[in-house]
């Protein structure tokens, strides 16, 4: 499959043969595993000190007393130790040495890379993730690899908006909202929805100039992985590739 090279005005400079890798057959299920196995190996073990309870010289009665026979402190007759019991320990608390880790296997997880990029290619994947596509003729998006050297905001936007995905990142911006639930105590108070993927083979600056764009990410494409490619474990992100990106890809992930 052939797709156009665009410049940085947005105009056609030429065209290049897509790699294989862009026509592999769609697995949402291994892509789905991919994901959630990158997003559990950074899940820090955490549990309840073992001890926690437990710190106590209380002993029982025995029986024949018409209590029940509990651990009692010495001095009353409160009960303590035992789970129901104020102060008491857990029935079953959180244990730090489980294992949260849900492994995949190399093949696989190769595959739904793969998977997740050919699907950058389906238009009705990426408009059913959300992503606002405008006219945008082709997918994915194929720019000159002079975009490296962008390093402002200024620079990025005019780019953006060349290439008819400013209005992907304005739709990105506006969906910031306060998280419901505990988590927005716990360091995550905002939920905001994901924009385009800008796909590079080296960095010049192209971060710099990226960064401040709302729900932009920019990644090698060594470092490329599914959970890039699809955010929530839904493939289809809407991916901007340069020029000598789409060439390296021909060769990775095999």
């Amino acid at each position: 499959m052939k797709v156009n090279v665009y410049s940085m005005e947005g105009e056609v400079k030429e065209d290049i043969e897509l790699p294989a890798i862009f026509n592999e057959e769609y697995r949402p299920d291994l892509i789905k595993r991919a994901v959630i196995s990158s997003q559990t190996a950074r899940i820090q073990p955490w549990g309840n000190d073992p001890m926690a309870g437990k710190r106590t010289s209380a002993k029982g009665w025995g029986s024949g007393r018409g209590t029940a026979r509990v651990p009692r402190i010495k001095n009353g007759a409160r009960a303590a130790f035992v789970p129901m019991a104020i102060g008491g320990r857990q029935a079953h608390p959180v244990r730090s040495e489980k294992n949260h880790h849900e492994k995949i296997n190399i093949k696989e997880r190769r595959f739904a890379i793969r998977s997740a990029v050919a699907a950058t290619t389906n238009k009705d994947l990426i408009e059913g993730r959300g992503h606002v596509v405008g006219d945008i003729e082709q997918f994915p998006i194929v720019v000159e690899d002079d975009i490296c050297s962008l390093k402002s905001t200024k620079q990025t936007r005019e780019l953006f908006k060349a290439l008819g995905v400013y209005d992907d990142i304005e739709r990105s911006k506006n969906s910031k909202k306060i998280r419901a639930g505990r988590g927005k105590t716990r360091g995550r108070k905002y939920k905001q929805s994901k924009g385009p993927l800008l796909v590079v083979s080296e960095d010049k600056g192209i971060k710099l100039g990226a960064r401040n764009h709302a729900g932009v990410d920019v990644v090698l494409v060594e470092n490329l992985n599914a959970e890039l490619l699809a955010p929530g474990t839904h493939a289809g992100r809407l991916t901007i590739f340069t020029k000598s990106a789409v060439e390296k890809l021909g060769g990775l992930f095999q």
